[in-house]
Order: structure tokens, then sequence, then C-alpha cells
């Protein structure tokens, strides 16, 4: 395995319900280090550009709004954005992340453990965790500026 990069959102659900430090330390545990942190208050540019694969389906306007924090009446639109940098990181992040739809997340994974699906069906999943290699080295750049990642 290589050494990769990740890029991971504790979204807006997550900040506000408080789960930021439970999904750190789960984080943590995988042995993998943080090499940037920091809270980025989401505009709709930015959202835009973190989403632009999903233009043009169903689901996406709820995806604005969520990130953004409409969903849950912040004001802010802040978010956590973390890098994480590790042995074979992206997949070992995917596991501890679990399923994108909380319902179909294993037990003891973060999205398992603490994601939702609302009744009008928005998914609550706590964090975005980069896909794949392509997305996580697309996904840094556009989170961090050069100078804001630890070597």
């Amino acid at each position: 395995m290589s050494i990769e990069q990740t890029l991971i959102l504790i979204k807006p659900d997550g900040l506000f319900r408080k789960l930021t430090g439970l999904s750190i330390d789960r984080l943590d545990a995988a042995g993998l280090a943080m090499v940037a942190a920091k809270m980025v208050s989401v505009s709709q540019e930015l959202a835009e550009k973190h989403y632009a694969e999903h233009v043009g389906k169903p689901f996406y306007p709820n995806l604005i709004k969520y990130i953004r924090g409409e969903f849950h009446g912040l004001q802010d639109h802040r978010v956590l954005a973390m890098v994480y940098r590790g042995e074979g990181c992206i997949g070992k992040v995917r596991e501890i992340a679990g399923a994108t739809n909380p319902e179909a997340a294993r037990p003891g994974t973060i999205r398992g453990s603490f994601g939702r699906v609302t009744t009008s069906g928005q998914f609550e999943n706590v964090l975005h965790a980069s896909a794949n290699a392509a997305d996580a080295q697309r996904e840094v750049a556009l989170w961090f500026k050069n100078g804001e990642i630890l070597p």
C-alpha cells in the first residue's frame, strides 16, 4: 500500500449534534495522521464546486443546502475540514465512515453509529470522506491552500 491523503469534512449535522470529537477519535484510532484541520464557512460557490459531479441529479439542491447547514438553521454555514494521511488512508477512512446511507452503514462505523435519515428522506451522515484518489486530490486542493497541510 502507498501513503495517501484524503479529505474529511465533519458536516453541519455532525457539528450541530456535537459529534466532532467522537468522529476524530475513531479516525485517529486507525493510526492515520491528521495533517490539516480548519473550520470553513461554506459558501454557495464552494459547495457547488465540491459537489460539481452531481449537478443535474435530483438530490443536488439538497446536497448544497445540507453542506451549508441550511437544514439545521445554521447561520455561519460551517464545517470542520481535515486532511488525514497514511498508508491506505482513503480505504481506511471510507471503512471507518461507513456507507453514505446511514441505514446501510455497518454498526460501529461513524455513519452506522451516528447517522440518520430524516422523515423527509434527507441523509444526515455526519461526515464526507473522499471516495477515491482522484477525488481526494481534487477535494484537498479545493478546501486547502498551499502551506496549510503539514509535510
